[in-house]
């Protein structure tokens, strides 16, 4: 089995309730997947997903998903696998953040984000990755990071970690798992308008962003064609890679260094 060989008929979509999560699951079910969709605290927002996708002629399967309950967490996905038929494409999209400075972190704050974004996705990645190997059909495993897992941020050390890591572990899983042909690769979105950055109902297009340079926040749409790109056959010679889809937000900064014209960027 080769990656080139790839078919995709199902998929996961952690997170997908709303926002980044949610367009990701309606992009794979007009790509003619079968989708699989998780939720951890809106379970209206989940339905709302499914219907969408039941919608574009696909079936979809919800089931909650807490990603800080390691051990019920990886039986999430094995049920949700089974319920499915097997899992050809699996995004890991769950995650929080945190906005608090170093000195004033807690260890369970700490501990709460590190689970959330980094261990809960291990487990997940993990059990869809076996799956994966065992049907021996190849696959797709992409996850959701964010330019953090690049450039920090103050008072994001918790999330910043998380994504550093989550991004290491997707390289490594590439060269563990090219063998069986599954790829592995990380979406590293920017600010996108979507409810975990309080713009739910924003156009970003309606948005000045300065120091982006292509002047706006991104949309939700914009991560999720990136992702069913990855999730495609026509993606069979990308792995182990990290995709920025940040309006250029990471190529500023020297530019913003050199631009910044006060100390207010030190309080976040």
């Amino acid at each position: 089995m080769t990656s080139s060989d790839f078919s995709p008929r199902t998929a996961i979509v952690t997170g997908s309730d709303s926002g980044i999560g949610r367009a990701t699951a309606v992009a794979l079910a007009r790509a003619g997947l079968d989708v699989g969709v998780t939720w951890h605290s809106d379970e209206q927002g989940a339905q709302d997903t499914a219907g969408e996708v039941r919608r574009a002629g696909k079936n979809a399967v919800v089931a909650q998903l807490d990603t800080t309950d390691l051990t019920a967490a990886g039986d999430v996905i094995d049920g949700m696998i089974e319920a499915l038929g097997g899992c050809d494409v699996f995004v890991n999209n769950s995650g929080t953040g945190d906005n608090k400075p170093l000195l004033e972190l807690s260890l369970d704050e700490w501990r709460h984000t590190v689970a959330a974004d980094l261990d809960g996705a291990f487990v997940c990645i993990q059990r869809a990755a076996r799956q994966m190997v065992a049907a021996g059909n190849g696959g797709r495993i992409i996850a959701v990071t964010s330019v953090h897992e690049h450039q920090p941020r103050v008072g994001s050390s918790a999330y910043d970690a998380a994504k550093h890591g989550l991004g290491g572990l997707i390289k490594t899983a590439a060269l563990e798992l090219g063998r069986h042909g599954i790829t592995c690769n990380a979406v590293a979105p920017g600010e996108i308008a979507t409810p975990m950055t309080g713009q739910t109902d924003t156009d970003p297009t309606q948005e000045k962003r300065p120091g982006v340079p292509l002047g706006r926040p991104g949309n939700a749409w914009e991560i999720a064609d990136v992702i069913a790109f990855l999730a495609s056959p026509q993606s069979s010679y990308v792995t182990g890679s990290s995709w920025a889809v940040d309006g250029g937000m990471l190529q500023m900064g020297p530019q913003g260094g050199s631009h910044i014209t006060s100390d207010e960027w030190r309080d976040g």
